[in-house]
């Protein structure tokens, strides 16, 4: 079984090279796919790349 890797705010926001404040945002108004875990935001790796993919022009 393969482990998936969650990354934090600041993973994704270095990842997405934004800034925290914008992942925060898109959280908010579910534009990026995230799981709240004990309180905190984590976010899939294989989600946001997926995600990246749809959002390409």
């Amino acid at each position: 079984m393969e482990v998936q890797e969650l990354m934090t705010i600041e993973e994704v926001a270095h990842y997405l090279r934004v800034k925290r404040r914008t992942i925060y945002e898109w959280v908010k108004n579910r534009r990026i796919p995230a799981i709240k875990a004990v309180g905190q935001w984590r976010f899939k790796k294989e989600k946001i790349d997926a995600w990246l993919e749809s959002h390409q022009e």
